[in-house]
């Protein structure tokens, strides 16, 4: 088909080239709304690819609403995935220079990765060669907005895995992603600001923002994530936090129609879109899903960490800014702490370019379905149709939602002085009561064993109650 070209020469996979020529062709209006696009097998053939590689692409465009399937009837274009682009002005900017441990606590935490399973064989050889090898004056201060090597890299491993769109002078590197959150907050609240904010979300992050001074306007969520028409277009906020591609803790996943709403609305009231993309490495039920910063990288300030990839000890994470907001968040970073560790930043970097870190969480989500499969088996086989869960495909959690229960805290000091720990959506809400029944439970950093103890705990309680 003339207006899909694979070019061979080119290091982007054969997927990601039609993925995102069919993309662009969608977003810029050139394929519109109901448009038929050709049988798997006929466009296979027409690029001289193998059948797999066009359904991958279909797939991942079904995945992100870009397009929907009728049975019987052909793979279509779906209504609202039309964007008018705006120009992105690359910038080119000259550098400037515990809590106390339980072991005896099974503690379904979520967003702890398995902290055995860190790979310190790898992470020692590459930091010992940092620390012999470079020079003499890595050991001395250093540019807030992170070494070089690491935002190079680390812009070119986004736009391959999630589709973001910056120049390595967009990124800078945090402290984790409560610095980045902080630093936002500095950066565009003012007292008495509204944040238009999902519901539930995190607790800490509603914390912080409070902390500045914000007043937060809660949009619930469904199985979609943020519900975008409940936005109210009358107020001006100071930005909006979202967490499109698993949203914390319901776990729903933003389509490109809700993605498509808040741009238009950020774009008409002139604010910004904050997008903290968390644990969204680890998806178990079908492709990847493609940032929202992709979409409008003037509009969306992206948040990462390796928390949840690597290790919360290494606190290292990273904001990517849009160009007007470049230069105050390097002051504002500067005044927060000069800079992040640079032999962790450098020694990050070369785990990326080498290979490690796309090999480790290749490794490590075979690890994660598992106990998420196997917790769900728990739960199902403990309580059978009396608990259903949310928010599975994705991540290093899900939630249980339990018919007749209601998760106070008494129910949930019992459950802890039977030696289990679990947490309540209720805590990450602001308008209060509708999960009551619900609990986060985190399975990443427990084996199999733990697991099923854990859940056996929690029933005797649940049972006796």
């Amino acid at each position: 088909m003339a207006w899909l070209i694979i070019d061979r020469s080119l290091k982007k996979p054969l997927i990601r080239q039609i993925y995102q020529q069919l993309r662009t062709k969608i977003l810029n209006g050139e394929l519109t709304a109901g448009y038929r696009l050709p049988s798997t097998r006929q466009l296979a053939e027409e690029l001289e690819v193998s059948r797999n590689v066009v359904l991958e692409a279909y797939d991942q465009l079904l995945a992100e609403g870009f397009l929907e399937g009728h049975q019987g009837a052909g793979t279509f274009v779906a209504a609202g995935a039309y964007l008018k682009r705006t120009e992105m002005n690359t910038p080119f900017i000259v550098e400037n220079n515990s809590p106390k441990k339980n072991d005896n606590i099974i503690d379904f935490r979520s967003g702890i990765p398995a902290l055995d399973l860190f790979p310190r064989k790898q992470w020692g050889n590459l930091a010992k060669r940092v620390s012999i090898e470079t020079d003499h004056s890595l050991f001395g201060y250093d540019s807030p907005e992170g070494r070089i090597e690491l935002r190079t890299v680390l812009s070119d491993y986004l736009l391959r895995t999630r589709g973001v769109e910056c120049h390595p002078d967009q990124l800078v590197i945090t402290t984790g992603a409560t610095q980045a959150l902080t630093l936002i907050a500095k950066l565009l609240i003012s007292a008495n600001d509204k944040v238009i904010i999902e519901d539930p979300i995190t607790h800490e992050i509603q914390t912080i923002f409070q902390s500045y001074g914000a007043s937060l306007l809660p949009i619930s969520v469904d199985e979609n994530g943020m519900d975008t028409n409940q936005i109210p277009h009358e107020i001006k906020p100071a930005f909006i936090f979202v967490t499109p591609s698993h949203q914390f803790p319901i776990g729903g996943t933003l389509p490109i129609q809700r993605r498509i709403q808040l741009i238009e609305y950020a774009r008409e009231g002139e604010s910004f879109i904050v997008e903290d993309d968390y644990d969204s490495e680890f998806r178990y039920e079908g492709p990847s899903i493609s940032s929202l910063q992709g979409l409008d990288p003037n509009r969306t300030i992206y948040i990462g960490t390796f928390s949840k990839i690597l290790s919360p000890a290494l606190r290292l994470g990273y904001i990517i800014l849009p160009p007007a907001l470049i230069e105050r968040g390097r002051t504002l970073k500067y005044f927060s702490d000069l800079h992040t560790p640079s032999l962790e930043q450098l020694t990050l970097a070369l785990f990326i370019k080498e290979g490690h870190l796309e090999k480790h969480i290749f490794r490590m989500k075979k690890i994660y379905r598992k106990r998420r499969d196997f917790l769900k088996e728990q739960l199902y086989y403990q309580f059978g149709d009396t608990v259903k869960i949310h928010g599975d495909s994705t991540g290093l959690h899900l939630v249980a939602e339990f018919d007749g229960i209601h998760f106070t805290e008494s129910l949930l000091s019992r459950i802890n002085n039977n030696g289990v720990k679990v947490y309540p959506v209720e805590l990450h809400t602001i308008n209060k009561g509708l999960y009551s029944n619900y609990i986060i439970l985190g399975f990443g950093n427990l084996d199999e064993d733990k697991i099923a103890e854990g859940v056996t705990k929690i029933k005797r309680v649940l049972l006796n109650k």
